[in-house]
């Protein structure tokens, strides 16, 4: 009997909890690779340091450039109660979208001392739950983040993110800051390696997208279709759309490194052509919904079973394709989710 892939349980599957990676590995590209031939199934494993045996000369391998701010703060109000404020979404100079715990003590008009270089002023009620929080400093607001902010790791890292992990959960590449979580198909790439490509003839060329912690976010309603998408802004630069549509036209491959990247060049496609701009985007790609327009393959990691992210994956590769690679997976005890192992689709 077929799925129905409407079913948010469709996207269900066993994961071993000894299978998520709590730890990077040392050496970036050491981590597996599974590849996966999106029109016939086939499944080969790999390192991920081989990848260049799958790409060519022309290829053009879309990263997302966007940098892991240290989005966790902690201090104390004048009473000297203690506080956590979670960066999400920055609205203006100073002045930002948190979340705070615990919710009760910070409401507006209260101050909190995070240290002597950084102080955070609560001006309203943001939405669902969270607060519009105007901080107060002398320089560069991201240079002070890197002493006073902790790294979010994702929920199912049950350990304390320490100071290795700010530069373990960043891709070599990193350069805008803005996200509170990596975009971490790019985690497996090393300087070297990136070099080695562009020696092959392998065309590298950026995006950005800030991802939020609705990445993380499980869909609860039964059907996919009732499921509202977080919003997340994302930049194409008219040299990356340039470059897109120039393979386009003359008929080479476009390999997004990464959902984050997917992402941001579907919402920026019309009819197959890429334009330059900047936007939030709220686009859920799944099987049955809108077709992929840009992309010709796709390195990925594992994903949490029912989210979005498995579903875009399954829409690209197909429902069968993919279930049977995650099995694959489970069964070769590959690492999975963050700090994992990765994939390619071709």
């Amino acid at each position: 009997m077929s799925k129905d892939l409407s079913k948010t349980s469709s996207y269900y599957y066993d994961l071993p909890s000894e299978l998520i990676a709590q730890y990077p590995l040392e050496k970036r590209s050491e981590s597996r690779l599974l590849v996966v031939d999106k029109t016939t199934g086939r499944i080969e494993h790999h390192i991920f340091q081989e990848i260049g045996n799958y790409l060519r000369a022309g290829d053009v391998l879309v990263v997302n450039t966007t940098r892991v701010i240290p989005a966790r703060l902690f201090g104390k109000k004048d009473t000297g109660a203690d506080v956590e404020i979670f960066l999400l979404n920055q609205q203006e100079d100073q002045v930002w979208e948190c979340l705070v715990k615990p919710g009760r003590r910070l409401k507006p008009g209260a101050k909190v001392m995070i240290s002597d270089a950084l102080q955070a002023e609560v001006l309203s009620y943001g939405e669902e739950g969270s607060r519009i929080i105007k901080f107060h400093y002398q320089g560069d607001f991201f240079k002070i983040l890197q002493n006073e902010g902790k790294v979010p790791l994702p929920p199912y890292i049950t350990r304390e993110a320490t100071e290795r992990d700010k530069l373990t959960y960043q891709t070599v590449y990193a350069d805008n800051p803005g996200s509170v979580a990596a975009p971490t198909a790019g985690l497996h790439f090393t300087n070297q390696l990136l070099a080695d490509l562009k020696q092959k003839g392998v065309i590298i060329t950026e995006v950005d997208l800030n991802v939020g912690l609705g990445t993380f976010r499980p869909v609860k309603n039964d059907s996919i279709k009732d499921h509202n998408m977080h919003r997340e802004y994302c930049i194409i630069r008219d040299s990356t759309a340039k470059t897109i549509n120039q393979a386009k036209e003359e008929g080479r491959r476009i390999i997004s490194v990464g959902t984050t990247s997917t992402r941001t060049l579907e919402s920026f496609a019309d009819h197959g052509i890429v334009s330059s701009g900047s936007h939030y985007t709220d686009i859920f790609i799944y099987p049955g919904g809108r077709n992929i327009q840009v992309i010709d393959g796709l390195i990925t990691n594992f994903h949490l079973p029912e989210s979005t992210l498995l579903m875009l994956v399954s829409a690209f590769a197909g429902y069968e394709n993919i279930m049977k690679a995650y099995a694959a997976a489970i069964e070769n005890k590959y690492r999975f989710f963050s700090y994992g192992d990765a994939m390619l689709i071709i």
